[in-house]
């Protein structure tokens, strides 16, 4: 039996290619710049376009735009930068392919939170609370477990320990590459920037055990 299809786009490394792979889905990524690590089919284009002409090939597709726009962490630093906002051009796009779609998001992006994701429902070491619009299609949204303590790392010249790690920026004080690998669930790439974009494939394992439902129910319930 084939595997349902899913476009990834704006997929960078493939940290939700992966989850939605290991859900059971063919994976596709595209991304306007170069992934040489990403592991599945890749396709460097412009991701909005490539949906418009594409998109209703796929049985499922998955958005991730880019999100310094919405991003605290990156708020201190943009030195007046200014970010495209892809958000509703790619929505507009997803809409009309007519299939269930996914944008995932921090959370000061302009999207639905139909659904939010952290790293502790999965006994992650990383916290990284991302949410999700979810189109044509619904998920239950699990319990969201306390934390259990700190993110490990330098903050204002002491060393704090605890149980996360910080999966982000260049700065020293946030773990090992080997440490953010472990963290993250992602193990094909060693580039710090690569993993830093990411989201642990475990949060579209989630999901997609779920579309893949949607897609084909169990018999006897009705799609």
């Amino acid at each position: 039996m084939s595997r349902p299809s899913l476009l990834d786009l704006f997929c960078c490394a493939g940290g939700a290619g992966m989850g939605y792979h290991r859900a059971g889905f063919e994976v596709v990524g595209v991304d306007i710049n170069p992934q040489p690590n990403y592991p599945f089919e890749f396709h460097q284009a412009d991701a909005v376009e490539f949906l418009a002409a594409h998109g209703h090939e796929f049985d499922a597709i998955h958005a991730s735009p880019p999100c310094q726009a919405g991003c605290t962490l990156t708020a201190g630093t943009n030195k007046g930068r200014i970010y495209p906002q892809l958000i509703p051009a790619t929505r507009d796009a997803l809409v009309r392919t007519g299939r269930p779609w996914v944008i995932e998001n921090v959370a000061g992006a302009p999207i639905r939170k139909d659904l939010m994701l952290c790293g502790e429902m999965f006994g992650l070491a990383v916290l990284r609370h991302r949410f999700f619009e979810l189109g044509g299609w619904t998920i239950p949204q699990p319990a969201h477990p306390q934390h259990r303590g700190r993110v490990s790392g330098m903050r204002h010249g002491k060393w704090f320990e605890g149980p996360y790690f910080a999966v982000y920026g260049e700065g020293g004080g946030k773990g090992t590459v080997a440490q953010w690998q472990q963290a993250m669930d992602i193990t094909w790439t060693a580039v710090r920037k690569e993993i830093a974009e990411a989201i642990p494939p475990a949060y579209t394992e989630h999901i997609g055990a779920a579309l893949l439902d949607v897609l084909a129910p169990p018999e006897g319930v009705a799609a």
